[in-house]
């Protein structure tokens, strides 16, 4: 039998340590798909923060960094503007994006930073326990709210999308889902719109990708999936906010 990840130059030969019904092995994928049919794989240098994708570096066959938690759009910056012509992405949780990062995804935003940022959405802190992530739904149960998350006590849950849509400098922003094979197609689209706008150079790419984690929500993958469609996509509906003619 074939590995699959002889269909692939952009993914290594390396056993995923993510847990089962995890959909960051799928991200992984669709990304690197897209850098291999576009040529790129060469020409790629990816940020990965603190969280579970802190070894994407292992799967991701692509000159890869870590950054500080919550700094990688600091990073990516940097390298974009030494290195203008290379294709640069961010990959990042909402435990670090949504919360320790949320002044550096936003600054990168109205900098109109020319790198794609690729934000993987699970509601959840996933690598460090399952805590409360700023992007944790009312109601939703963690081990920092036991019996679940309260307006009065947190807040409302951050739509990412939507805050990063009002900035100037983002010129294409996107939320997706990994629920079925329709959204995984339809996910990889988004994700080759993003490229264009960097390769094109309009300005900043940011594609939500809202994922399961299965190990922290106390479900099945089965039923992680259920979960994430049921309540998950009403309070994060999947769209495309923002998109220049150039890339339609």
């Amino acid at each position: 039998m074939r590995s699959v990840f002889e269909y692939t130059k952009g993914m290594r030969e390396t056993e995923l340590h993510y847990c089962p019904g995890c959909t960051h092995g799928i991200a992984h994928r669709l990304i690197m798909e897209i850098l291999e049919e576009r040529g790129d794989l060469g020409n790629c240098i990816a940020v990965s923060p603190v969280g579970c994708s802190i070894v994407a570096h292992q799967y991701m066959n692509v000159d890869m960094l870590e950054s500080p938690h919550g700094r990688a759009p600091a990073v990516a910056s940097g390298i974009k503007r030494v290195h203008p012509d290379a294709m640069v992405f961010t990959y990042q949780g909402d435990g670090d994006l949504a919360s320790i990062g949320t002044s550096e995804i936003i600054h990168a935003a109205e900098r109109g930073e020319k790198f794609c940022t690729f934000f993987i959405n699970n509601a959840i802190y996933g690598m460090t326990g399952g805590q409360m992530a700023p992007t944790t739904l009312v109601g939703q149960k963690a081990t920092t709210c036991i019996e679940g998350r309260t307006v009065a006590q947190a807040g409302y849950p951050l739509r990412m999308s939507e805050m990063i849509a009002t900035v100037e400098g983002a010129v294409y922003v996107e939320r997706v889902t990994l629920s079925s094979p329709a959204d995984v197609r339809k996910a990889k689209r988004a994700i080759q719109r993003a490229f264009q706008v960097q390769d094109k150079k309009l300005g900043f790419a940011f594609v939500e990708i809202l994922s399961t984690c299965p190990t922290n929500w106390g479900l099945s993958p089965t039923k992680s999936m259920e979960w994430l469609k049921e309540n998950m996509i009403p309070y994060y509906p999947v769209q495309q906010f923002k998109c220049p003619e150039e890339v339609r």
